[in-house]
């Protein structure tokens, strides 16, 4: 059989099977049902009294439940229409308190707990899956849930390099996943409006945009002079954690929290934030599907064998269409944290819980943008749980999130390389450059690959 036969007969029992599910799901929430189990079953579980049915939810699992992780868990319960049934990570005290935290919202101790994210995946009854593993994780866990026919919540920057972004773009494409990356900031008021005052041209031709974003290395984990190497805790699986990484000795300020400030792991701060401030900069330019032609930058890094290794001040400077040059800049002071797009009428600044722009009236509820209104979100977890229900797409789907972080990758390469890089943004590729072009990826470490 044809491989492309066999995957839309593999979607169709995948489909027959999770009818059958949720028809037998609908069968216990009937009055039947409930008259037959009157003292083990509670209405609010079979749909009455208002609540959604089973039938109606979207079952859930997490992979990485430790700091993301666990917000993406707080966030989820909160929705009626989701329902989890497993969480994965692995560190069992990660895993241990989330599956109580799931068990006592719920009432009981269904919720499964998994390390391995393969064996969780291969379920049937799971609809979608939330990820929040360290960056050098996602390319690898969410082309496996893609694979597996899974619709996916996933942390944002997209990957750990472009050549990964890629490659979980092409897999969601290919298996129809409904995809949200977590660029929550378009789900919120002031950021909506702002992209919406651009896109009308309220502010002007858009000649300059400036991203502010955070610098320095944040002891997140309070393990910044815990740099000693020592066994790793028998509650973490450290090989595991490694992963495609190459293999390193244990200590605790190399894994949860503050594994973002070294290169292997993450991409330091300007990885960290590239898919909140140069994603919202990129939606009111429209420029979703768009990227930069030339990028350069500077930055100050400490020494390259250093376990936070990442730059703790930077500059990245990218040409865009239209004759628009954008900035992004972390330990900047005259470059403002948040979003701010320079127009021949003015400007507009948005970050979170601010708003401002040069006309006071722009800002006002009754101004009239122009007729470029752009979606109201219901909030980023529930517009995914609904994106899933209707497959239609949400607010950041993987291709969005790929041209998000490409600027970051491209500011990174830039800066290693010490020169201007060049982009075709239609063909994806860095012009006539050997040396920056191979650090579009990386090596994984054996026997791990994408497949």
């Amino acid at each position: 059989m044809e491989v492309a036969a066999l995957e839309t007969r593999c979607d169709m029992i995948d489909s027959s099977l999770m009818s059958h599910r949720r028809k037998f799901l609908q069968s216990l929430a009937a009055p039947a049902a409930a008259a037959a189990f009157p003292t083990i079953v509670k209405a609010s579980a079979l749909g009455l009294e208002g609540a959604v049915p089973p039938s109606d939810r979207i079952t859930l699992a997490t992979v990485g439940v430790g700091w993301m992780g666990g917000g993406h868990v707080d966030e989820f319960l909160k929705l009626p229409a989701a329902q989890y049934i497993a969480v994965c990570d692995f560190d069992e005290t990660h895993l241990t308190q989330a599956k109580s935290k799931i068990d006592l919202k719920y009432g009981n101790q269904s919720c499964a707990a998994y390390h391995a994210f393969e064996e969780l995946f291969s379920r049937r009854d799971l609809d979608a899956v939330s990820i929040a593993v360290p960056d050098h994780w996602h390319g690898m866990v969410a082309t496996a849930a893609a694979r597996a026919g899974k619709d996916i919540y996933c942390e944002k920057p997209l990957a750990h390099n472009f050549a990964e972004g890629q490659a979980m773009v092409m897999e969601a494409h290919r298996h129809n996943r409904i995809w949200q990356t977590g660029s929550w900031q378009r789900s919120v008021e002031n950021f909506r409006r702002g992209c919406e005052l651009v896109r009308n041209g309220v502010a002007g031709r858009i000649h300059t945009v400036e991203v502010g974003l955070p610098a320095g290395h944040t002891d997140f984990a309070k393990t910044a002079l815990q740099t000693e190497v020592t066994a790793p805790p028998p509650t973490l699986l450290y090989d595991r954690w490694l992963g495609p990484a190459p293999e390193a000795p244990y200590c605790p300020a190399r894994v949860h929290k503050n594994w973002r400030w070294n290169y292997w792991y993450g991409g330091g701060q300007l990885m960290d934030w590239v898919g909140h401030h140069v994603d919202i900069a990129h939606w009111g330019l429209d420029f979703d599907n768009s990227g930069p032609s030339e990028v350069e930058g500077s930055g100050d890094f400490p020494p390259r064998d250093a376990l936070w290794n990442t730059a703790t001040r930077y500059k990245i400077t990218c040409k865009y269409p239209r004759d628009i040059t954008m900035i992004i800049a972390g330990g900047y002071p005259e470059i403002r944290s948040g979003t701010k797009w320079i127009g021949s009428n003015g400007w507009i600044w948005v970050d979170r819980g601010k708003f401002e722009t040069s006309n006071p009236e722009w800002l006002k509820p009754e101004f009239d943008a122009g007729p470029v209104h752009l979606p109201k979100s219901p909030g980023h977890y529930a517009q995914f749980l609904e994106c899933v229900k209707s497959r239609q797409k949400t607010l950041t789907p993987s291709e969005v999130a790929l041209h998000s972080a490409t600027p970051g990758w491209l500011g990174n390469i830039a800066m290693f390389v010490g020169r201007k890089i060049r982009w075709d943004a239609g063909a994806m590729h860095i012009l006539d450059d050997a040396e920056a072009s191979k650090l579009l990826r990386r090596d994984m470490r054996a026997p791990y690959q994408l497949g």
